[in-house]
C-alpha cells in the first residue's frame, strides 16, 4: 500500500485542478502519455501528492502502482513539497568521504526532517543528492542556488540561520 510522504496537507485550488483535469482528458486512453501528464501535474503543483498520483492513475487507466514507479523512478519528480528553501546534499563519492553523511544528519537533527520531507512551516525542504559536481569542493551542499563547500557538520547552524529570517 502506498502512503503519503509529506506531513503538509495537500491543498488544491481550482483553476490547479480544471489545469490537470484539461490534460487528463486531453491524454486518457493512450497510457504511452502517463510521463507527459505526471510532468504537466509536476509543473502545476511542484511535486505529485499522492492525490494527484491517484487522480492521475485513475483518469489515464493506470495502477496507482504504476504511477508510483514512474515517479520513483525518475529524479525529475518530487513526492514531497519543496520549501522556500530547498537544501540538498551531495552523498557521492567525493563529498561523502569528506563527511557530507555527517552534514545530512547534523541538517536532519536541526530541522526535525528526513531526506526528501519539509518542514511544517514550508520554509525548509531537504533532499540528498548523488552528486552535484563540485568534487573539489567536497563536501558540499546547496540551498537553492547557493552552494556551500567544504563545509562540516559544525558550519550547519550557521548556514540556516541566514534562511531563517
Amino acid at each position: 500500500m502506498l502512503k503519503k510522504i509529506s506531513k503538509i496537507p495537500f491543498n488544491d485550488t481550482p483553476e490547479q485542478a480544471a489545469k490537470l483535469d484539461a490534460v487528463i482528458a486531453e491524454c486518457a486512453g493512450d497510457q504511452s502519455q502517463l510521463m507527459h501528464v505526471m510532468q504537466v501535474a509536476q509543473d502545476i503543483y511542484g511535486y505529485l501528492p499522492f492525490e494527484i498520483q491517484k487522480k492521475i492513475a485513475d483518469g489515464m487507466g493506470v495502477t496507482l502502482e504504476k504511477v508510483y514507479g514512474v515517479a520513483t523512478f525518475y529524479a525529475q519528480f518530487a513526492l514531497s513539497p519543496k520549501g522556500k528553501y530547498a537544501i540538498s546534499v551531495c552523498l557521492g563519492t567525493a563529498c561523502y568521504v569528506k563527511g557530507s553523511q555527517d552534514i545530512l544528519d547534523e541538517l536532519q537533527n536541526q530541522l526535525h526532517i528526513d531526506a526528501e520531507e519539509c518542514t511544517d512551516d514550508g520554509k525548509f525542504s531537504l533532499s540528498a543528492c548523488r552528486c552535484i559536481g563540485a568534487c573539489g569542493l567536497a563536501p558540499v551542499m546547496t540551498v537553492n542556488d547557493d552552494v556551500y563547500g567544504k563545509i562540516t557538520a559544525k558550519d550547519v547552524p550557521g548556514i540556516l540561520a541566514k534562511y531563517a529570517e
